[in-house]
């Protein structure tokens, strides 16, 4: 296939996977204020599996294709271009006061994904290749860390909204306006949208992205042997950046209904997923990924983790002023510059 033919096959998924994106946004806001949850849980859990839907598939087709770095660079670069998608929504007009009014929960989802990334970090460089059920150890440890942790975040999430204790990170008082929503509280009221009918939104827009993904695994493959860059280089910065249209998508939208609790949880919520992704991907390799991945990923997670940390510390200090250029979120531009620029020259080194 020629190259020409391979960007338009890659745009035409963008494209369809960006419609569905928007769809996932509003259909969980309203889940979210219907059913109580709360938009950190909503956003870090169910939005964030919804919108790691495209990294499962892509990188399941990457693995049958043979193409293992391919697959893990996916996840490593998608997690660094989260990062990149929360610091440019927040620089948005629209997102100007994310950081201030996103609910104080975040930072628990903040610092599991980190640890999960770490781990992941770990996995690679002692690339153990034991497995149970076809499961590597590595992978298993990362799937009970997430199953234990996140249930530890909800019953934390609960406690603070029963006792209404939960406040804005900017600690200013609601004015009860929708701009002074505490926690970036899902507006349901801006939606005529049923339960039912948003809860079948959301599967629907699910599905459409479940079908479309693999498109980004072969269209990148095949753009990875044209352009001669490499697979580890492709899948953390092209297929990365491509597979997280529906966190940017989805966060956008949430940001401009005011759901500043869905953006956040669903871009720190989708770091997390991603590490758990590698237990789905072991069954279809005789081997598991940490056992087979290239080195060069480390470097990858590690930039990740750096830029989880400084997006966790932009949460935590939280101005009070709404600057229209938070320095966190510049930094963070920065960063995800630098780490691609890194991972690029790693690619083209001889080793």
């Amino acid at each position: 296939m020629t190259l020409g033919a391979l960007l338009v096959r890659f745009l035409v998924a963008a494209v369809i996977v960006i419609a569905a994106g928007t769809v996932l946004a509003r259909a969980g806001d309203v889940v979210a204020a219907r059913t109580r949850l709360g938009g950190a849980w909503v956003g870090s859990v169910f939005l964030a599996l919804a919108t790691s839907l495209p990294e499962i598939v892509t990188d399941i087709a990457a693995v049958r294709l043979g193409a293992i770095d391919l697959a893990v660079g996916d996840l490593m670069g998608s997690s660094m271009a989260n990062m990149l998608i929360l610091a440019i929504i927040s620089l948005a007009p629209a997102g100007v006061d994310m950081f201030r009014r996103a609910a104080f929960d975040h930072a628990l989802y903040a610092c599991l994904a980190i640890i999960m990334t770490i781990l992941a970090a770990m996995g690679l460089v002692t690339r153990v290749g034991s497995s149970v059920a076809g499961i590597g150890t590595w992978s298993l440890l990362l799937v009970v860390t997430y199953a234990v942790t996140s249930s530890l975040a909800f019953r934390v999430s609960q406690v603070t909204q029963t006792a209404g204790e939960v406040t804005e990170m900017s600690g200013a008082e609601s004015t009860g306006s929708h701009e002074g929503r505490a926690e970036g509280a899902p507006s349901s009221h801006a939606h005529p949208m049923s339960l039912r009918r948003a809860i079948w939104s959301f599967l629907g827009a699910a599905l459409v992205i479940v079908v479309v993904a693999p498109q980004f695994a072969k269209a990148a493959e095949g753009l990875a042997v044209v352009s001669g860059l490499g697979l580890t280089f492709m899948g953390t910065w092209l297929v990365g950046l491509s597979t997280s249209l529906p966190e940017l998508v989805t966060s956008m939208a949430a940001v401009r209904l005011r759901a500043y609790d869905l953006a956040v949880g669903n871009l720190f919520g989708s770091n997390a997923i991603n590490m758990t992704i590698f237990a789905i991907l072991d069954p279809f390799h005789p081997q598991p990924m940490f056992a087979v991945a290239s080195a060069d990923h480390i470097l990858t997670a590690l930039a990740a983790v750096v830029l989880m940390t400084i997006a966790l510390g932009t949460l935590v200090l939280r101005s009070r002023r709404a600057a229209a250029r938070e320095p966190g979120s510049i930094l963070l531009v920065v960063g995800y510059v630098a780490g691609i620029a890194l991972a690029y020259w790693r690619s083209v080194t001889p080793t």
